[in-house]
């Protein structure tokens, strides 16, 4: 539906184009070319009927091109919520650990901790009960 609505847009957009090259600007323009300048018996429209139907199809092609666009905006709209590039930096990284290449030793902290962890008190051996 969005495919069809937008090449519709774009088929409008052309036409309005098409349509607002041809009226006659202060000069006569193209509209006079085409709608014959002089009043003879064989034209099809006289300059002025071609002024009307160039204006009312250029209001008709504007009005249908603010119509689709909004209409295309609103189906494009994000349906989920943004979320902030700060969320994701806080969520804990699921990176995998980096592999060593083959013979090297293991990596070994540059300092050793400020305050040793103190060790747990010896428990006796648990003896087997037979």
């Amino acid at each position: 539906m969005y495919t069809l609505l937008l090449t519709i847009l774009v088929l409008d957009a052309l036409l309005l184009g098409v349509v607002i090259l041809l009226q006659a600007g202060k000069g006569g323009g193209l509209a006079a070319s085409f709608g014959g300048a002089s009043s003879s018996s064989d034209s099809l429209m006289g300059t002025r009927q071609a002024g009307n139907l160039l204006t009312k199809l250029s209001w008709w092609c504007g009005g249908i091109f603010l119509g689709l666009a909004f209409v295309l905006q609103l189906m494009s709209a994000r349906s989920a919520v943004p979320t902030s590039v700060l969320d994701r930096m806080s969520a804990p990284a699921t990176a995998p650990a980096p592999v060593a290449p083959s013979g090297a030793a293991p990596a070994l902290p540059l300092e050793a901790p400020a305050t040793p962890s103190p060790e747990p008190a010896s428990a006796p051996a648990p003896t087997p009960n037979n």
